[in-house]
C-alpha cells in the first residue's frame, strides 16, 4: 500500500468523524443551545473571559493542546509497524479525542468556565477533587519541563528555526493589535500574519542563529531554558487577546499550510515523481529491537495527543470554555481541534513510514525504542517535501522544525497559565490566598527545578517524561467520567463517554502496572518514579472509584432539570 492510499484512507475516516458522529454528539448528546448564555458573556472582564471569533479561538484551542506530542508520539509508536499507529490514530480521534476534547469544553460551559478539577468537585465530590489536583498537577509539571527541553534541543539541533520562532512572537502581538485594537478585518489579517511567518522562516534558513559554547556566563542548552521560562511566565500571565489568542491562531493557519505542503507532497510524488514515496516500514514490526515494550499496553499511552489525551480536557476547561462566543462553538473548537491533532498525527506517520529512503535507512533509525521522534518527523517529511515539491531539503526541515517549536511553545506557556492555576487551588484546599504573581512564581521555581534537577543542560526535564502518557490517559478517562455523570444527571446517552473511559482507564491503569514494575528492576531502578507512579495509580483509583459511585448516584437520583445549569452562581476563575 502507497503513501497516498493510506493517507486518503485516514483523510475520509475525520471528514466523517466530523460530519456525521460530531454532528449526532451536538444534536443528541450534548444538545447545543445557542440561547445558553456562555461564560464569556456571563463574567466578560476583557482579560480570561472574551468572547471570540470560533475560528481564533479553533487555533488557539489547537495550538494549545497540540505541542510536539502528535509529532513525538506516533514518530515513536510507529516501531511495533504502521497498522496499528494508524487504526489507533484514526478511530482513537474520531470515537475518542473528539468525544472527550468536545465533552470536555460542553461540560465546562455548562459550569460557568470552570476547569476539569472543579467540576470534578461538584460532580465526583471533594475527596475525588482532591485527588485529581494531584494527577493534574504532576501532569502539567511534566508538560512543561519536557517541552522546555524538546524546545531548547530544537533550537540547537536547527538554529535555522530560531528567527521564525521568536520573531513570530512579534507577528502575533502585531496580529492581536489589529484584530482587536484597530478593527481590522480578519481574512487579510490573517494573510499579512501568515506571510510574514513564512517569510520568517525563509529568512532564518538564510540566516542560522548558533550560540557560542559559553553565552552570557552559560551554556546554549542553560541559556535557552531559562529564556524559555521567563518567556512562558510572562505569556501566561498577558490578557488572552495580547499574545496566547493571535499567536495560536496564527499557529494554527500555519500547521495547516504546512500539512498542506506534506499531504500535497505525497500526491504530487506519487503521481509524477520517477521516485513514489513508498511505505519502507513494516505493518507489523515482527523483529523488535532489545528493550522494546509490549505494544499492548504502551502504543495507547505512546500515542496520547493524536488519540486521547487528557490535557485536553483541562485547555478545553482552563481556557477555551472563556471564550467560547455561542455554545454551538464548541463542536468546531472541540471536535475539530481533536481532527486538527489526528490530521498532524496522520501527517506525521506518512513522514516516518513514507518520507524515509529504504528499509535500512527505517531499521537504522528505529534501532531502539524511543529513538524515532521529531528528528525522524523533521528528516521523513523534508524528504517528502523535496520529492514533491521540489523544495530545498535544508528549507524544508526549517518548515518542519519551526512548526514543531511553535507548537510546543504555545503548549508550554498554556501549561504554565494552568498549572499556576492548579497552584491556586491546592492553596484554596489547605486555606492559604495564593495570587496570580507569586503562584507564576512558584510554577517557574518548582519547574525549573526539575528541568535543572541532573543539570544545567536540562537533563531532569525528561526524568518523569515515562510517566506523562500513562497519567494523560488516566486523566482522559477521569475528564470522561465526569462528563458520564453529567450525562447520566440529565438523562442523556452517556454510552460515546462511558465506552471510551473504560477502554483508557484500563489501557493506562494496565501500563502504569507495568511501568511500575519497570522501576524497580536491578541496576536500572528509578525510585523517584517509582514513587510518582504510586502516587498516579493509588490517586486514580481513589477517584476511579469515587466517579462509578457518582454515576450509580445520579442514575438513582431524579433527572437534573434542564435550567439548573444556566442557574449556577457565577464564580470567577483567574487564569
Amino acid at each position: 500500500m502507497g503513501s497516498l492510499v493510506l493517507m486518503i484512507i485516514g483523510l475520509a475516516m475525520f471528514v466523517a468523524g466530523y460530519l456525521v458522529y460530531s454532528k449526532y454528539l451536538a444534536k443528541r448528546v450534548y444538545k447545543l443551545d445557542d440561547k445558553f448564555k456562555t461564560p464569556a458573556h456571563e463574567m466578560n472582564d476583557g482579560v480570561d473571559y472574551v468572547p471570540t471569533n470560533k475560528y481564533i479561538l479553533w487555533g488557539h484551542h489547537f495550538t494549545s493542546v497540540a505541542g510536539a506530542a502528535p509529532i513525538v508520539g506516533p514518530a515513536i509508536a510507529v516501531i511495533w509497524g504502521w497498522l496499528p499507529a494508524f487504526l489507533w490514530v484514526t478511530l482513537g480521534t474520531v470515537f475518542f479525542a473528539g468525544m472527550h476534547d468536545f465533552g470536555a469544553l460542553w461540560a465546562s460551559v455548562r459550569n460557568k468556565g470552570r476547569s476539569i478539577g472543579a467540576l470534578s468537585g461538584r460532580y465526583i465530590g471533594k475527596r475525588g477533587a482532591n485527588l485529581f489536583l494531584i494527577v493534574i498537577f504532576l501532569l502539567l509539571l511534566m508538560v512543561i519541563a519536557a517541552f522546555a527541553v524538546v524546545i531548547k534541543n530544537l533550537l540547537i539541533s536547527t538554529p535555522t528555526a530560531v528567527i521564525p520562532t521568536w520573531g513570530a512572537i512579534i507577528v502575533a502581538l502585531l496580529v492581536g493589535i489589529a484584530v482587536y485594537r484597530m478593527r481590522w478585518p480578519l481574512i487579510p489579517v490573517t494573510v499579512v500574519g501568515v506571510v510574514a511567518l513564512y517569510a520568517l522562516i525563509v529568512l532564518g534558513n538564510s540566516v542560522p542563529v548558533v550560540l557560542p559554547e559559553s553565552f552570557l556566563g552559560m551554556s546554549p542548552a542553560t541559556f535557552w531554558i531559562l529564556t524559555l521560562f521567563i518567556y512562558g511566565a510572562i505569556a501566561s500571565l498577558l490578557p488572552v487577546w495580547v499574545l496566547l489568542q493571535p499567536r495560536d491562531y496564527i499557529n494554527g493557519v500555519q500547521l495547516f499550510v504546512g500539512l498542506i505542503l506534506l499531504f500535497g507532497s505525497v500526491l504530487i510524488a506519487t503521481l509524477f515523481s520517477a521516485v513514489k514515496p513508498e511505505i519502507v516500514a513494516p505493518m507489523f514490526n515482527t523483529n523488535l529491537p532489545e528493550g522494546t515494550p509490549s505494544m499492548v499496553p504502551l502504543l495507547f499511552v505512546t500515542i496520547a495527543c493524536g488519540a486521547i489525551s487528557g490535557f485536553h480536557g483541562m485547555v478545553s476547561s482552563g481556557t477555551s470554555s472563556k471564550q467560547i462566543d455561542k455554545e454551538t462553538d464548541a463542536r468546531f473548537v472541540g471536535y475539530f481541534g481533536a481532527v486538527g491533532e489526528g490530521l498532524l498525527s496522520l501527517g506525521t506517520i506518512l513522514a516516518v513510514i513514507g518520507g524515509i529512503k529504504s528499509v535500512a535507512d527505517w531499521e537504522e533509525i528505529y534501532s531502539s525504542f524511543g529513538a524515532g521522534g521529531v528528528d525522524a518527523f523533521v528528516k521523513g517529511g523534508g524528504y517528502l517535501m523535496e520529492n514533491g515539491l521540489g523544495l530545498p531539503a535544508s528549507l524544508s526541515a526549517t518548515v518542519l522544525a519551526t512548526m514543531a517549536v511553535l507548537f510546543a511553545a504555545t503548549t508550554m506557556d498554556t501549561g504554565m497559565r494552568l498549572l499556576r492555576f492548579v497552584v491556586q487551588e491546592i492553596g484554596d484546599a489547605v486555606k492559604v490566598k495564593i495570587t496570580k504573581i507569586p503562584a507564576t512564581l512558584i510554577v517557574v521555581v518548582v519547574g525549573l527545578g526539575l528541568t535543572f534537577s541532573q543539570g544545567l543542560g536540562g537533563e531532569g526535564g525528561l526524568r518523569i517524561w515515562p510517566l506523562f502518557g500513562t497519567t494523560n490517559q488516566i486523566m482522559a478517562s477521569l475528564t470522561l467520567s465526569i462528563i458520564a455523570v453529567m450525562l447520566i444527571r440529565k438523562r442523556r446517552n452517556p454510552l460515546p463517554a462511558i465506552i471510551p473511559l473504560v477502554l483508557v482507564f484500563v489501557l493506562s491503569f494496565w501500563a502504569a502496572i507495568d511501568q511500575l514494575v519497570s522501576f524497580t528492576q536491578p541496576g536500572n531502578a528509578d525510585w523517584l518514579l517509582f514513587a510518582l507512579d504510586v502516587i498516579i495509580i493509588v490517586a486514580s483509583v481513589w477517584v476511579g472509584i469515587e466517579a462509578v459511585l457518582a454515576m450509580r448516584r445520579a442514575a438513582k437520583e431524579p433527572p437534573e432539570p434542564e435550567h439548573e445549569d444556566a442557574e449556577l452562581s457565577a464564580v470567577r476563575e483567574d487564569v
